[in-house]
């Protein structure tokens, strides 16, 4: 009963859904409530607006995921199913990492409710669940099974599969960025250069996936089950169309993100000191043998100076018996 698909389409065909209304409004609520406690405890240092933008749109793409017209028309087509797939995934996870909800916790509340949760985030379960090996093979197993086994088959028939699907890539996608662009307190801390290798190993899940998908026929798992109405076209086409939106546009949100950790990076200013140090060791060692002390300093030095200038010298002299 549906009208074509189309930007009015997704603008105006809304649904509601409890499971969904409910409890982001219940995260919008104890969110602002602990920015307003926040303010009152340190006024001083009120909670960055910015982040409670990040973490009020990160809650948004999920709203507009699951009940605007792209969650009205994810049993039909299988292309906007995808379109809702990567907004859970890769978009939402993002924006509500950068609004720091856990350190916001920390921050506004006391005990016993403090106390637990830096205990709940130094304890092994989630030291494990945020460890980024996990997080990149639950990030690829999630991709694969949910496109390219009989599991997607049994999310295209059944509802509560479907939802518990979207449950599962919001927290896997959660898991698998935390360590990645997060500052939040758990134990890992990886080096940009170590989050950009990250984002670039799992690039290969979203195209595989989208590859596989592009070239699939009638027989591929995954097509929305029943009759199609006329205007959304053959079910091989609508399946062509999804596995370039996995590979064209998982790629290149996955290469954003590889953006904004270079910037992460290239505005930290601890990063630039240990770069810096790291890159003036080397400078001294390559130059000036033996001089890695910090007190070294070959520009300052006479003696050495004069010692490096000599050897530029003798490299510019020929050996005997050799032509210049």
């Amino acid at each position: 009963m549906l009208p074509p698909f189309g930007w009015q389409a997704a603008a105006t065909q809304w649904r509601f859904a409890p499971a969904v209304v409910i409890p982001l409004v219940l995260a919008v609520a104890l969110y602002l409530w602990g920015v307003r406690r926040v303010a009152r405890k340190h006024p001083a240092r009120p909670w960055p607006r910015w982040r409670t933008g990040m973490f009020l749109a990160g809650l948004a793409v999920i709203l507009v995921a699951l009940c605007s017209g792209i969650g009205s028309y994810d049993d039909i087509l299988f292309w906007d199913h995808m379109v809702q797939h990567l907004m859970l995934i890769m978009i939402a996870p993002p924006l509500l990492i950068f609004g720091q909800p856990i350190t916001l916790v920390l921050h506004a509340s006391r005990n016993p409710l403090h106390t637990w949760v830096k205990r709940a985030l130094r304890s092994p379960a989630v030291s494990f669940l945020t460890w980024p090996v996990f997080g990149i093979v639950a990030y690829a197993v999630a991709i694969i099974a949910a496109h390219l086994t009989a599991l997607a088959n049994l999310t295209a028939r059944d509802q509560l599969a479907h939802d518990s699907e979207h449950v599962v890539f919001l927290i896997v996608g959660y898991l698998f960025f935390l360590p990645i662009i997060g500052s939040e307190p758990i134990k890992w801390r990886l080096s940009y250069p170590v989050r950009l290798i990250l984002l670039f190993l799992v690039m290969p899940v979203d195209t595989f996936a989208g590859v596989v998908l592009s070239y699939g026929n009638r027989a591929s798992p995954g097509l929305p089950a029943g009759p199609r109405p006329a205007w959304a076209g053959s079910a091989v086409a609508d399946l062509h169309a999804g596995g370039a939106v996995m590979w064209v546009g998982g790629d290149g949100v996955m290469f954003a993100l590889m953006m904004i950790v270079f910037v992460m990076w290239s505005t930290d200013t601890r990063a630039s000191a240990r770069t810096h140090g790291w890159l003036e060791a080397a400078r001294r060692a390559t130059v000036v043998p033996g001089a890695t002390s910090p007190s070294a300093d070959i520009d300052e030095d006479d003696e050495q100076l004069a010692a490096y200038n000599e050897y530029l010298s003798k490299l510019g002299q020929s050996e005997p018996g050799r032509p210049r």
